[in-house]
């Protein structure tokens, strides 16, 4: 599990830097994640995408979980009441409908998930909104004070705007 610290850079020129200056301490890029006002020219930025800007894995997650259930339960009730052969109960067609239900369910709520702007970044709307560009570094533990005391020193006219623990790796 990594942690996410946020900046607010006031402009495209200090976005930039930032960018070099985290590239030259070896972060990867695919953990800098920027995200400006929609039609902002982002070019030289590894901008966020559908994962770091809206609500897709929390929907997803429960898609899977509502539509595994109802799956489940509809399942069930197909076993007990209309067995495929002979009078027993089919387990097995409840489990595939279980899981049909579940694959359903995550692809649907995430069809959905996908145009909601993340909660976590909602407190940062106004100031991208204002034309302030907003910088997430995807960190380890250990590196978290190292990159923060850079990006102080190095962009005194940046705003630290937090940590946030237990970032999943992919994201």
């Amino acid at each position: 599990m990594k942690r996410r610290i946020y900046w607010l850079m006031p402009d495209l020129a200090s976005a930039r830097r930032a960018m070099r200056d985290l590239l030259q301490a070896r972060v990867e890029v695919a953990h800098i994640h920027f995200a400006g006002p929609e039609g902002m020219d982002m070019t030289g930025l590894h901008t966020a995408n559908v994962w770091q800007t809206s609500d897709v894995v929390h929907a997803a997650k429960t898609g899977w979980t509502l539509g595994t259930a109802c799956g489940i339960a509809a399942g069930l009730v197909a076993a007990l009441l209309f067995p495929l052969v002979g009078e027993e109960p089919e387990w097995g067609f409840a489990a595939l409908v279980g899981v049909l239900g579940g694959v359903v369910g995550a692809w649907s709520a995430s069809m959905v998930g996908i145009s909601i702007p993340s909660p976590r970044l909602q407190r940062f709307e106004g100031a991208i909104a204002q034309g302030q560009i907003l910088l997430m570094v995807d960190l380890p533990a250990m590196r978290v004070r190292e990159i923060e005391d850079l990006l102080q020193t190095a962009h005194p006219e940046a705003r630290f705007e937090g940590e946030e623990g237990q970032v999943p790796a992919f994201r």
